[in-house]
């Protein structure tokens, strides 16, 4: 016994001085239009990553215009008054860098990592993004078609590809939540170009967006540059937040979906606390234990002792406001979903009933630690990681407190978290079944 005393005291305090060495130093100010702006200095590699948030997804969408943010994720790399249509991406490719996007039910987020002598390249890029931006017919009839693409090879012709649709069809009834990201085309059919260039206005702008560069530059001189290009940008108006609170489900809600699939899959959904609660980071702990790695829970019993799954895997969305938690499993050939469904429920009922071992315990803290390092080891990842801290966890000095969250969980507190959120009672439960199963 004190020999593993010794040997989790010891664990414990190499992940204490990991995350201590892995602090992220930065600076941060703010224009007069609002914009704030995160600077980090690292000479490491030659490179620096030009990153501006949006505080604007999905759930702050209209009923009747779903899939405007992701829309906007696609539309806002037409071009510009000053830079011509499909010439966006071929600046950054041509000066060596590289660029990206994306959406999710809170926000919207445009990157470059580029040559640090290009650091201009990307501020002047995103300040013709935020202020300029081509949002007409032409670039909306060719963005649209892009989106049809995109959403008939991720969603309606990949097998099991609606589980989120469904699940967050049926998991929120009243909060914007309720539809997936890329929207409905439907709504984007119906959206006259007024529609757009509308959301354009209201939500892109200074004062709803953080500015991070992080890389190779001299923060001095990086903020003259960011005066430069950005200063002049005006205000938008002042952003109204969706203030729906999705009641608590009541009772189980259970379905059945006929898929494009050869073996059925069972689908399970519960609701849990808001991104940056300290239950929150209890719920992803503990979906963590179950499903990440080949000796987590769902993996180790339910697929490889058990033999009842071909596939495994649980989830959390982080959302700012209460999201889920999503767990599935792909049927081995002749499992039921039935038969599946218990051995899932039996890995959640053991969470609610036992307390983790310490041993497990410190095993995935070091894995969160591992995580945090990796994720921060590139300057793209460390400019993500500041504008989510500024954007949704109160201040940017959560960027080096978050990992505390994880490593003061004690098994008390996944226990009771699973007791909380984890009820049976409330939840979704899908059974995806092949369509020639359908009557």
């Amino acid at each position: 016994m004190e020999r593993t005393l010794i040997f989790i005291s010891t664990v414990m305090s190499t992940l204490t001085a990991t995350a201590q060495a892995g602090r992220i130093d930065y600076t941060e100010f703010d224009l007069d239009n609002g914009l704030h702006v995160i600077i980090h200095e690292d000479h490491t590699t030659p490179i620096v990553a030009v990153g501006v948030m949006y505080h604007v997804g999905s759930k702050d969408e209209r009923p009747d215009r779903r899939g405007f943010a992701h829309f906007f994720e696609h539309l806002l790399f037409e071009g510009s008054e000053h830079i011509d249509r499909g010439e966006f991406s071929k600046y950054v490719e041509k000066a060596g860098g590289v660029l990206n996007a994306n959406t999710n039910g809170d926000r919207t987020y445009y990157y470059e990592v580029l040559p640090s002598n290009q650091l201009e390249l990307g501020l002047w890029l995103e300040s013709e993004r935020m202020l300029h931006a081509k949002v007409d017919q032409k670039g909306v009839d060719t963005q649209r078609e892009v989106v049809k693409e995109e959403r008939r090879q991720r969603y309606e012709n990949r097998p099991y590809g609606s589980i989120l649709i469904e699940v967050l069809d049926r998991a929120y009834n009243k909060h914007p939540y309720k539809w997936p990201t890329i929207g409905f085309m439907e709504d984007l059919n119906a959206a006259s170009e007024a529609d757009y260039q509308e959301f354009y206005k209201r939500y892109y702008v200074p004062n709803n967006a953080v500015l991070v560069l992080a890389g190779d530059m001299d923060p001095k001189e990086a903020r003259r540059s960011v005066e430069k290009y950005f200063a002049d940008i005006p205000a938008g108006a002042k952003i109204e937040r969706t203030s729906v609170e999705e009641p608590p489900l009541e009772h189980e809600i259970r379905d059945v979906v006929y898929d494009k699939i050869q073996l059925p899959a069972v689908v399970q959904a519960y609701r849990i606390p808001a991104y940056g609660t300290k239950e929150y980071y209890a719920v992803d702990m503990l979906n963590r234990l179950l499903s990440q790695g080949n000796s987590s829970r769902l993996q180790k019993n339910v697929k490889d002792e058990q033999g009842k799954a071909l596939m495994v895997g649980a989830f959390t969305l982080p959302f700012e406001h209460p999201g889920i938690a999503i767990a599935f499993a792909v049927s081995n050939m002749g499992v039921s979903p039935e038969e599946l469904e218990r051995a899932m429920d039996a890995e959640y009922a053991r969470v609610r009933d036992e307390r983790v071992g310490k041993g497990e315990l410190i095993k995935l803290k070091a894995q969160l630690e591992s995580e945090l390092v990796r994720e921060n080891s590139q300057v793209s990842g460390i400019a993500s990681s500041l504008a989510s801290a500024y954007t949704f966890l109160g201040e940017t000095a959560m960027v080096n407190k978050e990992i505390e969250n994880y490593l003061q969980l004690t098994a008390e507190d996944l226990q009771a978290a699973a007791r909380k959120y984890f009820d049976p009672s409330r939840r979704v439960v899908l059974h995806y079944l092949p369509q020639s199963q359908k009557q």
